[in-house]
């Protein structure tokens, strides 16, 4: 008769296994992609009503699918675009080629299928940028404290005075034809 082989006990190794494959899944947080947070219409069969604008208080801007971008006509950088918006917006100078005041002023967004995204999010963010900047400029004049401080009813207050409207147009294909 030989010596019975040493073993050990593995019994409780797949309850252990099962406890750290759980606590794994519980503390673990994944990364989801957010995207931008843009309010849309409410959703009606109905055609929307046709409007006629004023061409002074409508600030186009056109990205192709070379990602170049042009603004009321002429190639801008993305880097002026922001300065260029909020000049637009507010027009300080009362230019007539500019908005007749800030609630008048419509920011009208195109983009070809052939845009990156990187490109529209850069061109999205500095239209966005120009908004927000505006806003934090008035709160401290008007204020005298960061936008980010004022109370909520003074600040939907000072978003109706200076609205962010940006009309994002349906993509074209104009890199296929």
């Amino acid at each position: 008769m030989g010596r019975p082989s040493p073993e050990i006990n593995a019994s409780s190794m797949a309850d252990i296994a099962f406890l750290l494959l759980i606590f794994f899944l519980v503390t673990t947080t994944i990364d989801v992609d957010k995207g931008i947070t843009v309010k849309l219409p409410p959703w009606s069969d109905e055609p929307p009503e046709t409007q006629k604008l004023k061409t002074r208080n409508v600030y186009s801007v056109l990205v192709n699918a070379n990602d170049d971008l042009l603004v009321r006509g002429e190639p801008m950088m993305v880097r002026d675009l922001k300065e260029n918006a909020k000049v637009f917006i507010m027009n300080p100078q009362k230019l007539e080629n500019m908005s007749e005041r800030p609630t008048s002023a419509i920011i009208s967004l195109k983009n070809d299928r052939g845009t990156s995204y990187g490109s529209y999010l850069g061109v999205y963010n500095e239209l966005k940028a120009a908004y927000n900047e505006i806003w934090e400029e008035q709160s401290q004049s008007q204020h005298g404290m960061p936008y980010v401080d004022l109370p909520f009813d003074k600040k939907k207050e000072l978003r109706s005075s200076i609205p962010l409207v940006i009309s994002e147009a349906e993509p074209t294909d104009f890199a296929k034809k």
